[in-house]
């Protein structure tokens, strides 16, 4: 009787040891980051890794490829955090997913951002420092385009302006279009379509670099942003053709399989909270200085201690800050 007590005993002991040596292994994976295809949503996934590596003491990883699967990935709890969800721009599928709790929404980590017509802030107001006066000191709305088209010269049709779009087949452009031909632009303008993202900036650089009058899209948070000075110029009031282009929240969301194998780092990424000028601040140190995005990431932990610090625990923003004075 007592061999068999022994017996049950040792047995239970064995399943205890198997399934918590199973539920340490489901701990143990590795946090997996959506690497998605723009430089500031890798610029935040270091930024996150970081912190949750040396502070929480948990590996990461990431994974390349769409948005589409990254959701698909967070549902079936293979792809555990999105750090930059831009969420005005993916498909009912999101929201849908989202009010069902396939995954959860941790933060919102920037809300202020802006796209449209821009133009160089000299335009307006001019730059002293550049012996540049204002060449359009009126200009504030779409509208007040046509009355300075002239400053806009088409370089391959003198009879009108330029405005610089964007990439033909994309819903954006598709935007922009409709704008422009809702407030008349087309009488005195020619809406160009470049070739690529690059060729735009290289305009803009361009312009900028010269002194020169440019108008046309871009977009915050941008490097562009970062390191020029430019203003977004308005819709007339009570106008809403780029209504779609509004300013979202940007969102961070986490598996249910995070939330509950890491609840610590659950609570973190809720308090993650930045700004349009973080991501332009890091993206315009990557371009100037040729920086890789964890450069970048170590380069905002360094000087933004004051920010990030709010996201952890005491204990964790020491172990951060012994791995930056390490590295």
């Amino acid at each position: 009787m007592r061999k068999n007590f022994l017996q049950i005993v040792w047995l239970s002991l064995m399943i205890f040891m198997i399934v918590g040596c199973r539920a340490d292994a489901q701990t143990d994976d590795p946090i997996v980051f959506a690497n998605d295809s723009w430089a500031s949503n890798r610029f935040y996934n270091e930024v996150a890794q970081f912190i949750i590596e040396n502070g929480y003491d948990y590996e990461t990883e990431n994974v390349t490829g769409s948005t589409a699967a990254f959701l698909t990935g967070m549902t079936d709890n293979e792809v555990d955090v999105h750090m930059e969800l831009w969420s005005k721009n993916i498909s009912d599928y999101y929201h849908e997913s989202l009010k069902n709790g396939d995954f959860q929404l941790m933060s919102i980590n920037f809300d202020d951002n802006e796209q449209g017509f821009y133009v160089p802030t000299y335009v307006i107001e001019g730059d002293p420092e550049r012996d540049i006066e204002a060449m359009a000191p009126d200009l504030e709305y779409i509208s007040d385009l046509p009355e300075y088209w002239e400053l806009f010269k088409d370089p391959e049709d003198s009879s009108k302006g330029r405005v610089v779009g964007w990439l033909s087949g994309v819903d954006t452009d598709e935007i922009l279009y409709n704008a422009f031909e809702y407030y008349g632009l087309d009488e005195m303008f020619n809406y160009f379509r470049p070739g690529s993202e690059t060729a735009i900036d290289a305009s803009i650089v361009k312009a900028y670099e010269n002194g020169d009058a440019w108008v046309g899209y871009s977009y915050d948070p941008h490097w562009i942003m970062g390191k020029y000075d430019m203003t977004l110029l308005k819709e007339d009031e009570g106008s809403r053709a780029l209504e779609d282009l509004d300013s979202q929240d940007i969102h961070i969301i986490a598996s249910n399989s995070l939330i509950e194998r890491a609840p610590e780092v659950a609570d973190f990424l809720s308090e993650f909270v930045t700004s349009s000028a973080v991501a332009n601040d890091a993206l315009t140190f990557m371009e100037n200085e040729d920086a890789s995005e964890y450069e970048a990431a170590i380069d905002f932990l360094q000087n933004n201690e004051d920010m990030w610090s709010k996201w952890v625990p005491d204990d964790i923003a020491d172990r951060v800050n012994e791995a930056l004075d390490a590295s």
